[in-house]
């Protein structure tokens, strides 16, 4: 019988491949493995299960001779009827043994969960979910800050996880008991675990009616590189674009506010802002300003004296912000005028990338 050493053992130790397999036995791990779907707006697909009060992602164990992606689609098709290759991993994680409080009965010795990306969804797949008999209850679309309030701690952590590695666009994630070991800014700042404003306003591309009272004037700021400014509140997570409400000071001049409250929260001046329209609210008789212009200066991070907080400042494409705020289908009708007023001002549109954080004065022409 060969000989095989231990990875563990000294070099000078041997073993049968009888005694080896014992030992490699012995330290088994279950395998699983889940599915993370999101609606346009960023919403989370979660399961309401027969067999457990909290929700579950799309999922489960990993059959034997399956790959954990071949078990992903399978579970796919077991429980929401759906038939789709899953081919792009979010996240990994190693769940330990005595992370989940199970019963000694079970025996649990320990799980590696992966994590699959199962894209955004349209009303028209949503549609096409059919449930089986048992096992399933109900599906529903939640917004990520909810996920710890119906999932798990654990489940929740790497759910959230998996979100926010889909958002970096770096690579699957690795995990222990669903945090990264490696946290990238969106982890360290807790994006998305607070809910999202959600502004699902209409976006007119002309200006706004007179009779309307300006109450906000936000700036897609764009780097030489096409990526845009986006802003973290340091407390919650929660991301903006840089702008902000009038001040008397103003003077009713919009681009005053905006280039005061770009100064202020994000320590950053732009160049000729294009105006891309306004935002309505249909009960209130207000509007919302939105520019673009480029950016030109970044200078050392200080506390926004409006709120005494320093804001965690990003780079990242627009679609990558977007995915950071609730703003529902509008949004995209903004979107399309942020790329057209990119494209007036010969800033190339930016290939997705992992996120960039500018914590000190940054030099734009090293983007």
């Amino acid at each position: 019988m060969t000989a095989t050493p231990s990875p563990d053992a000294p070099p000078s130790t041997m073993m049968t491949d009888e005694e080896y397999g014992v030992l490699r036995a012995s330290a088994a791990l279950w395998a699983g493995t889940s599915v993370l779907i999101t609606d346009e707006r960023g919403r989370v697909l979660v399961q309401h299960v027969d067999y457990r009060t909290t929700c579950l992602l799309p999922g489960g164990a990993v059959d034997e001779s399956e790959s954990p992606a071949q078990g992903a689609a399978r579970e796919l098709l077991e429980e929401l009827g759906v038939t789709m290759i899953v081919d792009r991993g979010l996240a990994v994680d190693w769940v330990s043994a005595d992370s989940l409080n199970a019963p000694a009965s079970m025996r649990f010795p320990g799980e590696i969960l992966h994590v699959y990306d199962g894209g955004t969804w349209d009303n028209e797949q949503i549609a096409a979910i059919r449930l089986p008999d048992r096992e399933i209850k109900s599906v529903e679309f939640v917004g990520p800050a909810r996920l710890p309030d119906l999932m798990s701690p654990g489940d929740a952590r790497r759910a959230l996880s998996a979100l926010r590695a889909r958002i970096n666009a770096a690579g699957p994630a690795l995990l222990e008991n669903g945090l990264p070991i490696a946290p990238t800014v969106l982890d360290r700042a807790g994006a998305l675990r607070t809910a999202r404003a959600r502004h699902h306003l209409p976006f007119h591309a002309g200006p706004a009616p007179e009779q309307l009272s300006v109450v906000q004037v936000w700036g897609w700021l764009l780097g030489p590189d096409g990526r845009v400014l986006v802003l973290l509140q340091p407390d919650t997570g929660a991301a903006l674009l840089p702008g902000g409400a009038p001040e008397l000071p103003d003077c009713g001049d919009p681009l005053v506010t905006l280039r005061r409250e770009v100064s202020e929260e994000a320590a950053a001046e732009f160049g000729e802002p294009l105006f891309l329209g306004h935002l309505c609210d249909p009960d209130k008789p207000y509007a919302r300003l939105r520019y673009a212009a480029p950016l030109t200066r970044l200078g050392p991070p200080s506390a926004d004296p409006a709120t005494g907080r320093t804001h965690i400042r990003l780079l990242a494409t627009p679609e990558q912000a977007l995915e950071l705020f609730d703003w529902g289908l509008p949004a995209a009708d903004q979107l399309a005028a942020v790329h057209q007023a990119r494209a007036r001002l010969g800033i190339p549109r930016a290939a997705r990338q992992p996120l960039t954080e500018l914590p000190d004065a940054t030099d734009l022409t090293t983007l």
